[in-house]
């Protein structure tokens, strides 16, 4: 990736990123605790801070899901309150000004919303109804800054084997389930059962790199 056309300031000094090292030219702040996502914008180039959460907030609220929502529309939801939860971070800690990035990562079956597992027998739950069948692995991103604000979805189609009650089993006594959404990784030992995709692997993984460079242009990065 090539330097943005536009510059911002420089990154803050420790706090943002926890690592206690700025990051040097224009870069964006990350709003999630996901490492995924950190190593898939390090794949297409974009410095970044992480963004994350004080103790004061209840982030695990703003995934609540609402009567009558769909999979698409709730993952959207989120998504920008996530956005506006983090922009209200930002100006809270005085932080230098740059672009903020969000997602989210939904799964469902048909209209049913399948969130990350509260405890084992729900991660067995959730597998036995992904098993032998397809399901939609939905992502939103969303990026703001001070003048523009700007979001994209990406919907992908993953195909799982059928499987036995004693491969979930062992799957879950791994704790691989747990904090994800839909109960698997894609780019863990689940993907042994992994018979199709249809879509972004990226967006599966949790940001979809062609979605998200698209958005970044449009704050003068250039891939």
């Amino acid at each position: 990736m090539s330097a943005p056309k536009t510059t911002s300031s420089s990154a803050p000094q420790g706090g943002a990123s926890g690592s206690g090292r700025p990051s040097a030219g224009p870069f964006i702040y990350l709003a999630s605790q996901s490492p995924r996502r950190r190593q898939l914008l390090q794949q297409i180039g974009v410095r970044h801070e992480l963004l994350l959460p004080g103790a004061d907030e209840d982030a695990e609220a703003l995934e609540a899901i609402h009567a009558g929502d769909l999979p698409e529309s709730y993952c959207a939801r989120v998504t920008a309150a996530k956005l506006d939860a983090a922009l209200a971070r930002l100006a809270a800690r005085g932080l230098p000004a740059a672009p903020v990035l969000c997602a989210d990562t939904t799964v469902a079956v048909d209209d049913l919303i399948l969130g990350k597992p509260e405890d084992e027998a729900d991660a067995r739950r959730i597998l036995t109804l992904l098993s032998g069948r397809s399901h939609r692995v939905i992502t939103a991103v969303a990026v703001a800054d001070a003048m523009q604000r700007a979001a994209a979805l990406n919907v992908s189609r993953v195909e799982f084997a059928p499987l036995s009650a004693a491969q979930i089993g062992r799957y879950v006594a791994s704790r691989e389930p747990f904090g994800k959404a839909g109960a698997y990784a894609i780019q863990s030992q689940a993907a042994a059962w992994i018979v199709n995709i249809a879509g972004s692997y990226s967006g599966i993984m949790g940001l979809p790199l062609f979605e998200t460079a698209s958005l970044l242009e449009k704050f003068g990065f250039e891939f």
